[in-house]
């Protein structure tokens, strides 16, 4: 008979190390959290980065949207010499890992949590490696491992090469080849421009493209954001960000115009052997479907708990809308309107001093070790 694994105590776990797992540990450590007794950061990439160490290479400082700073560290002053040419997977790991080392912050890699139940009023969470015991969570898992293909009927009767976003590296993989990109996302824009530099391309879209002219200002960002509060507070699932804010035009958009490459297709009806059909019996021949179809919160881990709503979704409460509804000993911190990297700062903060009022950890009992 095998040994009971004994599981590491800590008073509240961060399941994630991307931008809201690592805001959300620096206001744990700022309001008094020490290191493993107070609380541990999980991830399961074997480098800091989170899921920028796995985007493709063309995506660079130039050509992300942005890239916001930590609380307390600026990109800037981290990596000083990373210029616009430079990799985000290649710039974003670095400064992360440079944050964690500033604040002391205990990151175990690489372990993935497979599962987190309740016993005895605390939070069993199970990984690949040890299993370690919390009395609050802090899920910042975020979206990257959670691509979204929709099942549209004959897809598993194609014949030719079908990927998601995720899986994406180099447009010259498909030079010589017919690509159709199915999505209405900012990555389907960029992927769409970069594909169709080398090859003929198609594009497909469910509604028509909402674009936006003109600066995306602090006021219409707010706006965006509350949209999405209301949805999560209610209980829905989160829309997608770009369903909220549009596209924006901007130079490249222009050049894609230019070059005819932006004539948007309504979404087909059914995939074929070699390639889709419309509903009107139209059909188009391509060798390869690339689906720019969006992630969904990668929460599986969480099931056990019993947090999702029966549309899906799950309530969520709080002052920044990071509590979970059903159990405020859980926050979702890079869900919902944290999902932007701006967002995830905010909702970090609030939901570490949250979490910490609800389990009644005040300054003094951390000082004293209670």
């Amino acid at each position: 008979m095998s040994a009971v694994q004994v599981a590491i105590k800590t008073e509240i776990a961060v399941i994630g190390a991307g931008q809201a797992g690592l805001s959300s540990a620096y206001h744990l450590r700022q309001r008094g959290l020490q290191p493993g007794r107070g609380f541990v950061v999980l991830d399961q990439n074997p480098v800091p980065g989170g899921a920028w160490q796995h985007r493709w290479p063309s995506l660079t400082l130039s050509t992300v949207n942005r890239i916001h700073d930590l609380p307390g560290l600026g990109f800037a002053e981290a990596v000083p010499d990373a210029g616009d040419s430079v990799e985000a997977a290649v710039a974003v790991p670095r400064y992360f890992a440079e944050y964690e080392r500033r604040f002391a912050l205990p990151v175990y890699r690489p372990v993935t949590v497979k599962v987190v139940c309740e016993r005895a009023g605390r939070f069993r969470i199970e990984t690949d490696r040890e299993t370690f015991s919390a009395r609050g969570l802090i899920n910042a898992t975020g979206t990257w491992e959670s691509p979204f293909i929709p099942d549209y009927p004959g897809r598993t009767l194609f014949r030719g090469r079908q990927l998601h976003t995720h899986d994406y590296r180099t447009a010259e993989a498909f030079r010589g080849q017919h690509v159709l990109i199915v999505g209405g996302g900012i990555s389907a824009i960029q992927l769409l421009d970069e594909i169709s530099q080398v090859t003929r391309t198609s594009w497909v879209t469910r509604t028509p493209p909402r674009w936006r002219q003109g600066p995306f200002d602090q006021e219409a960002g707010r706006a965006a954001v509350r949209r999405v509060e209301e949805r999560v507070r209610a209980g829905l699932p989160p829309n997608s960000v770009v369903s909220v804010t549009g596209l924006p035009v901007n130079e490249r958009v222009e050049a894609m115009r230019a070059r005819g490459v932006l004539v948007r297709q309504p979404m087909f009806s059914e995939i074929t052997e070699t390639g889709v059909r419309w509903a009107d019996g139209r059909t188009l021949a391509v060798d390869v479907i690339l689906w720019c179809t969006g992630f969904r919160s990668s929460l599986d881990h969480l099931a056990p708990l019993l947090l999702r709503e029966p549309g899906g979704g799950i309530t969520m409460t709080g002052r920044l809308a990071t509590e979970v509804a059903k159990d405020p000993r859980v926050h979702l911190v890079g869900y919902g309107p944290s999902a932007s990297t701006i967002g995830a700062n905010r909702a970090g903060a609030a939901a570490a001093s949250e979490l910490m009022a609800t389990l009644g950890l005040t300054r003094g009992d951390v000082a004293a070790g209670r």
